[in-house]
């Protein structure tokens, strides 16, 4: 009997720590390693089968090395996170996670991640996103402006990867595209941090001491603007005539209504809900946003391949 309780023990433990561990792998933000498939897309790729296996092994080997960097992070912060009113909530500092279990994990994740990358020839890409996220864990989170530039690098970085992954160049509109949306969604970020943690901001994060709403309010709104005015500049740029031929081309301006929708949402739930402290989480739980995106991208296909 005593035999039986012990396994039985044994065997709940071990379903908590993988249950822990996976939450910790925080799987749902490979979404943002979506990125990787924009220079497939647009560069008209998708029918062509090599390259849509070199794009899904770019895509696994972000989503490997970016929960490593998530463990490195959660590890790095353990002290801060076991006062914060969200993150004491998060496996690590809960204790429902092992410090030498989330140290394994990382260890794994980030060799598998990279190893992958070497393996398929694109290994530049997912080591550069890994050292900028160390040094972002490190010290550059605690530079005012330069965080939340480390943030939009790690996003250019997944689309740059996608298209060395499929041997195609990044156009100069898609860079500033992705730019642009990463930091607002970066600065977005940090005035929720802000609205949550009050007058104790600067003891989680020295950074936020540097940073107010109405700052950040200044940095929001040009953004927003920036994001909106090069993807309508992009849709309407002699790139997009040369690459998918007049017939299609001039359609793809039909588009920017769902950036503008998007765009205009987002601020909406970041000033009026007092959301956007996690972008991923946001965009799949609003499902005005989400069916904005699923719009945009059937109607982008529909453009580009019909």
């Amino acid at each position: 009997m005593g035999r039986g309780l012990d396994a039985g023990t044994g065997r709940c433990y071990v379903r908590k720590s993988v249950i822990a561990l996976l939450e910790a792998l925080r799987p749902y933000q490979w979404v943002k390693n979506l990125l990787v498939f924009a220079p497939l897309v647009f560069a008209r790729r998708m029918t062509d089968g090599p390259s849509v296996v070199q794009a899904l092994f770019a895509f696994a080997a972000f989503s490997l090395v970016a929960s490593g960097i998530y463990l490195l992070n959660d590890l790095h912060d353990l002290e801060n996170d076991r006062r914060h009113p969200r993150k004491r909530e998060r496996p690590l500092p809960s204790g429902r996670l092992r410090v030498s279990l989330a140290v394994a994990a990382l260890c794994a994740c980030t060799g598998l991640g990279l190893g992958l990358s070497a393996w398929r020839g694109f290994l530049g890409l997912p080591l550069a996103y890994f050292a900028v996220n160390v040094l972002y864990s490190w010290k550059l989170k605690h530079l005012v402006i330069l965080d939340a530039m480390c943030i939009a690098i790690g996003f250019l970085l997944r689309v740059y990867a996608g298209g060395i992954a499929i041997g195609v160049p990044v156009s100069g509109w898609l860079t500033l595209c992705t730019f642009f949306v990463a930091l607002l969604l970066a600065f977005c970020k940090r005035r929720a941090e802000l609205t949550l943690l009050g007058g104790d901001s600067e003891g989680h994060r020295r950074a936020l001491g540097e940073y107010s709403p109405q700052f950040l309010d200044q940095m929001i709104a040009p953004l927003g603007a920036l994001t909106v005015l090069a993807y309508a500049a992009y849709t309407a740029s002699p790139e997009v005539l040369r690459n998918f031929g007049e017939a299609r081309a001039h359609y793809l301006v039909f588009t920017v209504p769902f950036v503008v929708y998007g765009v205009f949402r987002y601020l909406y739930l970041v000033h009026m809900r007092a959301e956007g402290g996690d972008p991923t989480r946001l965009l799949l739980k609003d499902p005005a946003t989400l069916v904005n995106i699923l719009g945009w991208f059937a109607t982008s296909l529909w453009i580009v391949y019909g």
